[in-house]
Formats: structure tokens, sequence, C-alpha cells
């Protein structure tokens, strides 16, 4: 797999973290002084690698004995932290260090009674590290945080997924068209993780990585699908509306784009769309982000997406 192929070995090859990466290196050599970590961002952008490549430099030979990982998306009760978390805990140092390191993926699917919990651990245990990993602080209790050094990480920025994009068909072997290369950086949107699994699955499907293969790995539209839907709703007539109507429910069933991936793109497409005035996309983005959260909260995808196209067409309508 790709994934663990370039997953970087040590802290220096953390992508597009710079800030993070020496503040952790300075805790990297005075061991004694480290306290606990958050980190915190989203998907893909090196969270847990960084927490891995730290442990190897703290720990060296002994990483091993005094490094455990645990997802609380497998246990997200109390019963993890009373079981499993207190056990790890109670167990002393290997090698004379200072202390052990626990890292607990996506801790911010944890419930509020097992994040208690594990505050009253963290106080409790001195001879135990956490490092918590989430995509979305806020979901982390006050006094867990405000015993947690945090750290917020960003998306990779566009030029090193292109640095890395290159490092990766020369290695592979892998020949890519230059659109192709714009395509991946759009599709990752700074995740690492879906850039590799996206250029690992078009190497196999393809000799050569095109535009058109990066977005059927995806699953996403093709950009130009995207602008000529919206095109036709801006003919501002009910024949247009039916027409673009028909062109989403294609996206939707027969190239098996998701709903909220399609909201993302016609967001991007109206945000750098230059015929569209300044009023209209903001009223227009308002009503995206009201169609993003009924999906999220379980609605029908075809019925919020064509209701999204008759509100913009509304919209228009309304300032001509």
């Amino acid at each position: 797999m790709w994934i663990e192929d370039y997953r970087p070995k040590k802290l220096a090859d953390v992508l597009g973290q710079e800030v993070i990466i020496e503040r952790l290196m300075a805790f990297a050599k005075d061991k004694g002084n480290m306290p606990h970590f958050l980190f915190a961002g989203p998907a893909g952008v090196g969270k847990t690698s960084t927490a891995i490549a730290l442990a190897r430099e703290i720990f060296q030979e002994s990483f091993a004995e005094n490094y455990k990982e645990l997802n609380a998306s497998d246990e997200r009760g109390i019963k993890m932290v009373r079981e499993d978390i207190k056990k790890y805990a109670s167990i002393m140092p290997a090698a004379r260090m200072p202390f052990r390191l626990l890292v607990l993926d996506e801790a911010d699917n944890m419930t509020s009674d097992a994040q208690q919990a594990l505050r009253r651990t963290m106080e409790k245990y001195k001879s135990l590290r956490f490092i918590l990993i989430a995509n979305y602080s806020s979901k982390i209790i006050s006094p867990i945080q405000s015993r947690c050094a945090v750290f917020r990480f960003r998306p990779i920025p566009k030029n090193l997924v292109k640095k890395k994009i290159a490092e990766i068909t020369k290695n592979e072997g892998i020949n890519i068209e230059e659109k192709a290369i714009d395509a991946l950086c759009n599709v990752s949107e700074g995740d690492m993780r879906k850039l590799l699994n996206v250029m690992q699955a078009a190497s196999v499907l393809s000799s050569e990585i095109t535009e058109e293969v990066v977005h059927d790995v995806a699953g996403r539209a093709h950009p130009k699908k995207i602008d000529e839907m919206l095109n036709i709703l801006f003919t501002h007539s009910m024949d247009g509306f039916f027409e673009a109507r028909k062109k989403l429910r294609s996206l939707l069933y027969s190239v098996g784009v998701s709903g909220k991936d399609l909201v993302k793109q016609i967001h991007t497409a109206i945000i750098d769309n230059t015929n569209i005035a300044e009023t209209e996309k903001v009223t227009i983005i308002g009503i995206l982000g009201e169609v993003d959260f009924r999906l999220t909260e379980g609605a029908n995808e075809e019925i919020q997406l064509v209701y999204l196209l008759a509100k913009i067409i509304d919209v228009m309508n309304k300032n001509t």
C-alpha cells in the first residue's frame, strides 16, 4: 500500500506542518518536560504519522515497548478508558524512559462520560503521556484541552502536493498528464491519504494517469460537467431547470457522485464563476450551507440537490 510506503518515517519528513514539527523536535530532545498533546485538523494531513514519528524519535530502540495506539471509534465508551487505557497506564515505562506514550486516534468520537474518565486517568498516571488525535477539537471537552498542548494541523499546500506527486510518479515509473496533476490537487484538497489512494488506484486502471481517470477513481464529477449544468440554469428558463435536473440525476446515478461531493463542487464552481454578481454568490452560498447540513442529517440527496437547483434559478431570476 502506498499509504504505508510513503508514510513519513521521521519528523523532518512530515510535509506542510513546519511550525508544529519544529516545536515537537524541541520536545523530543527534552523528554522530561513533554506534556500531553492534542493534534487537531482535517483527515490526511499527517496527524497520526507525526505522532508515530515523534514516538520513534523519543524511544528509538524501545519504541515497541513504550508506544501504543488505540482508535476511539472502535469503542467509544467509558469501558475503553476503564479497561484498555488504565491497563496500559499501569505498566511502567521500559528502557528507563520517563514515560510511555498512548496515541488515541479519533478521540473526538469518544462519549462525554468516556472523556471525563480519560481526564481523571491523565491526572492520575504520571508515567504516561497521551497524544489525542481529532478532526474537530471542539468535540474534546475543555478540561482535557486545558491539559494538552494543542497543535492545529492544516491541509497540505498545493505546491507541496505537486512536489509529492512528482516524487511518486518518479519512484513508481508512472506517466501522468499535466491536467491530471491539477485534478489530483483539487480532488485531494490537501489530504495526503486521499492523494495516495487515488494515485495508486489510477495507476492500476491506466498506463497513464489522465484527468478523466482521476475524476473517475475519486468519484467526482468533471468540473466541466458541473459548469455545464450551472450554465443551463443561468438561461433563467424552466426548460433550463429541467435540463439541469437531468444532468444532476446523471451525475448522481450514472457517474455515482455523492450528494455531499456535488455540493462541494457546486460551491467551488459558484465561487470561481466571474459572471455571477457578488450579492448572488452570497445568497447561493447560504443555500448551499443549508443543503449541506440537511444531507449531513440524512436527507434525500436527489430531493435536496433539485431543491438547490430550483433556489439557484430563483436567485438568478430575482436579479434580472
